[in-house]
């Protein structure tokens, strides 16, 4: 009976010590993770999204209508026959790039507040590497070869301007999507703009 007695003292004492802990364990300190239960923390989505600053905005305002340039002179020199394949394929594929990226900006905008409708910037006497009116009626009215050669120098033109304010947002901005595109622009156009280097020393 003693042997019995003692053993049932240690339990009781072992599961007094258990609650103690426990009930010692609520106080100053939680378990990991537990503490953000109520948490109004909003997700990363939405924290990308609303993260952003007056570079982030001015960087889509500004690169909507110079992206919409692009595809304008893209589907100019599609629409012409005569044009040296490669240019084709080139200005191809300026158009699928920059459409899809059109659309994001457009939406960023939306989502921040801001307006979307951003006009033109055309006559900015090659703000932004922006083509003037003129620039663009040369475009329209070239043919052959000709129109093949003003399109590699006004894109090129064009692309540089793109890198410049591109490079801005990726300094300046401040909403990680915005700048993730804003660095493939750069990678893009740079290289673009080394292909029609050498589309045009073959014209």
């Amino acid at each position: 009976m003693k042997i019995r007695t003692t053993a049932t003292a240690a339990l009781t004492l072992a599961a007094a010590l258990t609650l103690a802990g426990c009930a010692g364990g609520t106080g100053s300190e939680s378990m990991p993770g537990m503490d953000h239960g109520n948490s109004s923390a909003p997700s990363p989505s939405s924290a990308a999204t609303a993260d952003f600053n007056d570079a982030d905005v001015m960087f889509a305002q500004m690169m909507i209508p110079h992206h919409e340039q692009a595809v304008e002179m893209s589907d100019m020199i599609l629409d012409k026959e005569g044009i040296d394949p490669a240019v084709l394929a080139l200005a191809s594929e300026i158009k699928a790039a920059q459409q899809p990226e059109i659309d994001q900006l457009k939406e960023w905008l939306d989502e921040w507040g801001a307006d979307s409708d951003t006009g033109t910037m055309e006559g900015m006497d090659h703000g932004g590497g922006m083509m003037s009116n003129d620039d663009m009626a040369a475009l329209d009215a070239a043919t052959g070869a000709e129109a093949s050669r003003l399109f590699l120098e006004q894109m090129t033109m064009h692309h540089e301007g793109a890198i410049e304010m591109a490079q801005d947002e990726v300094d300046n901005g401040k909403n990680p999507d915005a700048i993730a595109m804003a660095q493939t622009i750069i990678d893009t156009q740079t290289a673009e703009i080394a292909t029609m280097q050498e589309l045009l020393g073959s014209l």
